[in-house]
């Protein structure tokens, strides 16, 4: 990547992973939205099989990955749903995989009735992702009164939205966006089954977010090709996770909008897995193994006609661009 990809000749375009900082041109082959590490907590009380708390089972996986050429991963499991940083940082080290640890909450129904995420102010949600992303994440994951910061911080803000906007997703928005303006950290988005796309983006653009650095997850669920288009067209990037999901009588419209699109939009499209499911996972006695990606269905792309520059950047150069982190005043990079 050049300079001018940070939108700054004088700033290095990096990543913050959970280990370190790294040049963007460091991060190569990356699966954008990954559940490496779900601990107990609510989340996996209200649906067992969401535990993945195990980093043995977890490095043979990423062993696989490694193997099919992958190189790093950005978890997805936000503040107290299950995040562990001192695991993933474990598994960061013990399997070689460039590991970007997130901040932010998530949907409602992955936390307690009551949680304080339905209670803070914007202001002090702000607070709690900042200190995440340039201090060090809670090695308790704010799930107690007691923050003990480690020394591995974040390196993307995760939000959500359910199939409407909510008040208390309102505010996490507020603060996502304010803790972005001041750190530059990316934002990766959930949309429930695809939806509120357009609302996610015109939020973030009201707040003051370079979109160019904000990822929106799940989109294919939601096969419609104008919808897509309208999204894209905003300049954000997409992430389509359901290439393994779909059922033989449903095709693959994963792989029909991949194949529709990237003429059109050759850098905002990325995949992953999202395999929250003890059952995705090989080391778990699953399938189909955290591999798929890098083997089966990249080679489904290429039999529908996309080349190896197309690869590259869905997943290599995309990535490396949306989730650096935006130049600001406030935040550069202490050890690329």
């Amino acid at each position: 990547m050049s300079s001018t990809d940070a939108h700054s000749p004088n700033m290095t375009p990096f990543v913050r992973t959970v280990m370190e900082d790294i040049p963007a041109s460091r991060l190569g082959v990356t699966y954008a939205h990954e559940h490496l590490i779900i601990d107990p907590s609510f989340t996996t009380h209200a649906t067992p099989e969401f535990e993945l708390s195990d980093v043995t089972r977890a490095l043979d996986d990423l062993q696989r990955f490694r193997g099919a050429g992958g190189q790093s991963m950005v978890d997805s499991m936000p503040c107290d749903s299950g995040r562990n940083v001192l695991k993933l940082a474990d598994l960061a080290r013990r399997s070689g995989v460039q590991i970007v640890a997130p901040t932010g909450l998530h949907l409602a129904k992955y936390y307690v009735p009551g949680h304080w995420s339905h209670r803070y102010h914007e202001d002090v949600l702000t607070e709690l992702f900042v200190a995440d992303l340039v201090e060090g994440i809670d090695a308790h994951d704010y799930s107690g009164p007691r923050v003990e910061r480690t020394t591995h911080r974040a390196g993307v803000i995760k939000i959500a939205t359910d199939t409407r906007f909510n008040d208390r997703e309102r505010r996490i928005f507020a603060a996502a966006a304010s803790a972005h303006r001041q750190t530059g950290a990316p934002i990766l988005t959930h949309t429930e089954q695809g939806l509120l796309g357009l609302e996610q983006v015109q939020t973030l653009r009201h707040l003051g977010v370079d979109l160019r650095h904000v990822v929106l997850s799940h989109l294919d669920r939601r096969p419609d090709l104008a919808y897509h288009r309208e999204i894209l067209s905003t300049g954000v990037c997409v992430e389509y996770d359901s290439a393994f999901r779909w059922k033989a009588p449903q095709g693959n419209p994963t792989l029909d909008l991949v194949a529709g699109l990237i003429a059109e939009f050759p850098d905002q499209i990325m995949l992953g897995m999202d395999a929250a499911r003890r059952s995705y996972w090989a080391g778990y006695g699953g399938a189909p193994g955290l591999d798929y990606l890098l083997t089966t269905f990249s080679s489904l792309l290429r039999a529908a006609g996309l080349t190896e520059p197309d690869l590259c950047r869905i997943f290599v150069t995309t990535p490396a661009r949306a989730f650096s982190f935006r130049p600001t005043p406030h935040e550069r990079p202490d050890s690329v």
